[in-house]
Parts: C-alpha cells; sequence; structure tokens
C-alpha cells in the first residue's frame, strides 16, 4: 500500500493555477515535516517545497518562490501546494514526501522516508 496519496494535477495553461494536496494512506506515523519534489521527463527529481511541523517554516526552490505555497496539517501528515502562475517549465510529475527523521535539509530527496506515486502536472503555453 502506497503511503502517501497525491491528488490534484492536471493539464493547465500557463499562467494558470493548480492546488496539489497529499496525504496518508491507511498507515499511522509521526513525521517532522513534509515537501514536494517534481521530476521531468529524462531529469532527477529536484526539491519545490517543504514545511517543517514544529515551527511552521517553510522552504521553498528559487524558482517557485512567490508563485507556490506550501501548506499542510501536521498531525494529519497531510500536505498541499498551491501552484499559481503556472509555466511550461513547471510541468512534471509532482511526488510529496514525508521526513521522519527531523532531518536538517529538506531538500536532499535522501532525508525523506516515505513517498506517494506522484500526480502529473502539464502546463501548455
Amino acid at each position: 500500500q502506497v503511503p502517501l496519496v497525491e491528488s490534484g494535477g492536471g493539464l493547465v495553461q500557463a499562467g494558470g493555477s493548480l492546488r496539489l494536496s497529499c496525504a496518508a494512506s491507511g498507515r499511522t506515523f509521526s513525521s517532522y515535516g513534509m515537501g514536494w519534489f517534481r521530476q521531468a521527463p529524462g531529469k532527477e527529481r529536484v526539491f519545490v517545497a517543504a514545511i517543517r511541523w514544529s515551527v511552521g517554516s517553510t522552504y521553498y526552490a528559487d524558482s517557485v518562490k512567490g508563485r507556490f505555497t506550501i501548506s499542510g496539517d501536521g498531525p494529519r501528515n497531510a500536505v498541499y501546494l498551491q501552484m499559481n502562475l503556472l509555466k511550461p517549465v513547471d510541468a512534471a510529475e509532482y511526488y510529496c514526501a514525508t521526513d521522519l527523521k527531523d532531518s536538517s535539509n529538506l531538500e536532499v530527496p535522501a532525508n525523506y522516508g516515505l513517498w506517494g506515486q506522484g500526480t502529473k502536472v502539464t502546463v501548455v503555453s
């Protein structure tokens, strides 16, 4: 069973918006934070945004600052990504993940313990 389930992906025109959701699926665990990553075809998975539950801190990749907003519900292990002013370069498979170790760097995929299967975002110009 996939521990995290993403939803909300789809096709949108450049300049449009999408809201991605991610929630734990049938599994109980405690996390220190959650993050979003994306992977375009033929490219590596890269950091998009993360949130640390203890202090409510949020982190963003430079490429999405000012356009994307991460939020979430720690006790429910749910995280959301509001994406505005989407660009064709934002098109990718988006994955959520959870930090189970209280990692110091939430931008590194290896620091996350559980992942979802992804939701596809397509942006057309």
